[in-house]
């Protein structure tokens, strides 16, 4: 059991580093070439949707592994 909560809890760290990852910055100004990728790859209506998902998105799976962490140490420790 402890195994499986384990890959899920490594799956659930990925996911959470590739939804920071994807989101924009604050900032308005960056640099060309990630912002000329961006604009080219997701398009800029497609790109602020995919935005607006993920700022919803990282929040709640960010809860779910903190949950699962816990979980995990209290499995440990009995």
């Amino acid at each position: 059991m402890e195994i499986a909560l384990g890959i899920v809890i490594l799956v659930f760290a990925l996911v959470i580093i590739v939804a920071v990852l994807l989101q924009s910055g604050k900032d308005s100004q960056m640099s060309g070439v990630i912002s000329g990728a961006a604009d080219t790859f997701l398009g800029k209506d497609r790109g602020s949707r995919l935005d607006k998902l993920l700022n919803k998105l990282t929040p709640i799976i960010s809860g779910i592994f903190a949950i699962l962490v816990i979980v995990m140490y209290i499995m440990v420790q009995s």
